[in-house]
């Protein structure tokens, strides 16, 4: 695998090494040893898929307060997505910037979002599938979110008629 951290700090496209042949190829997308000695959280508690069967599908902008915060390790298995992630970590030298990556299916990358990092994601294709690692259980009472288009980060979202759930344009304009 190979590690390349984008602009926030702790947070990394991971890039899998394929190995062809044939038959096809072989890749690893996870190994504890790895990630540990990039200094990544390398906790995995659950594993969960996001189907979404319209382009321009938004969801986001999500993360979980203290004592519940998560890491998660991001792919697209089917389809394309514009993954968008945002430092909300006080101390970071990176707070309140964002990133941005396309992960597809046929690209293979993997997005590590660490704690005290929001996520979010649109479709760029019908019927694509997103497949999480993450490092805590949910706990609702710790989930919260930052809107998608909260002109402190100022994210550059593909153009698309979007499909958002009301929770997801409602939540509060953020202030640093």
């Amino acid at each position: 695998m190979i590690f390349h951290e984008t602009i926030l700090k702790g947070a990394f496209i991971v890039e899998p090494e394929r190995k062809e042949d044939e038959r096809g190829f072989f890749a690893r997308t996870w190994s504890t040893e790895e990630y540990s000695k990039h200094g990544l959280n390398p906790k995995i508690s659950q594993c969960s898929v996001s189907y979404n069967s319209r382009k321009g599908t938004l969801r986001g902008m999500h993360y979980q307060v203290p004592p519940h915060e998560e890491v998660k390790l991001v792919r697209c298995t089917r389809g394309a997505i514009f993954d968008v992630v945002i430092d909300l970590r006080p101390g970071s030298s990176t707070y309140t910037r964002h990133t941005s990556v396309v992960l597809t299916e046929a690209n293979g990358l993997l997005l590590y979002i660490p704690e005290g990092v929001a996520h979010g994601y649109q479709t760029l294709e019908d019927d694509s599938e997103v497949f999480y690692q993450i490092s805590e259980t949910f706990h609702p009472e710790s989930a919260r979110g930052v809107r998608w288009d909260d002109p402190c980060f100022d994210i550059p979202w593909p153009d698309a008629d979007r499909i958002i759930l009301p929770r997801d344009r409602q939540y509060p304009l953020f202030t640093p």
